[in-house]
């Protein structure tokens, strides 16, 4: 073959191979708005080990075996958990509260997470322990808040009933509807 012939050729696969892949770019936005239609997340995360630093020290850490990324959602983007999560938050003298469950839903732009099914979290300086099927965290306010039943474990008490609103440290608590023996120091 002449080297015209062999150039006109490789010219012409080129063009054709340009051709191809600016037909089949598409625009990010079109490709979220097709995964949002279809209610599919745009980024899956698999076995997370999460740790937040700060100055140096870890103050949170957060386990998950799966979180889909719902971010292309314009109302109200989420993250999902469906395989349940463990959050550890870790205060300047190293104590610590967990919040477990085995779902949850945080949403980016109000901060406020539902976490469901055998939600327990734990005050373990101040030995409380609260047990609930559904909790609401604003993590903004550091305040959870719940409509369900619930047993409040202290040290010397055992609370139960239905309502309950606390500071995220469970220093600070609300009972609506209660039970149990409270000892009340006179």
């Amino acid at each position: 073959m002449t080297k015209s012939v062999v150039n006109t050729i490789q010219s012409i696969a080129i063009i054709i191979t340009v051709a191809m892949f600016f037909s089949c770019t598409n625009d990010a936005k079109e490709v979220r708005d097709f995964l949002a239609d279809k209610n599919l997340p745009i980024g899956e995360a698999y076995s997370i080990d999460h740790k937040h630093t700060d100055s140096g020290l870890v103050n949170v850490k957060m386990k998950a075996p799966v979180m889909l990324d719902f971010g292309n959602r314009t109302i109200h983007p989420y993250s999902e958990f469906p395989e349940g999560i463990k959050i550890t938050s870790i205060d300047k003298n190293g104590d610590s509260i967990t919040i477990e469950g085995d779902y949850a839903k945080s949403y980016t732009k109000t901060e406020i997470s539902e976490i469901k099914n055998n939600v327990v979290i734990r005050n373990y300086a101040e030995n409380y322990k609260l047990e609930t099927q559904q909790i609401f965290w604003d993590q903004k306010s550091h305040y959870y808040f719940t409509e369900e039943k619930f047993t409040f474990y202290k040290l010397t008490d055992t609370i139960k009933g239905v309502g309950f609103e606390a500071s995220e440290d469970l220093k600070n608590w609300w009972v609506k509807n209660q039970s149990g023996v409270i000892n009340i120091k006179e």
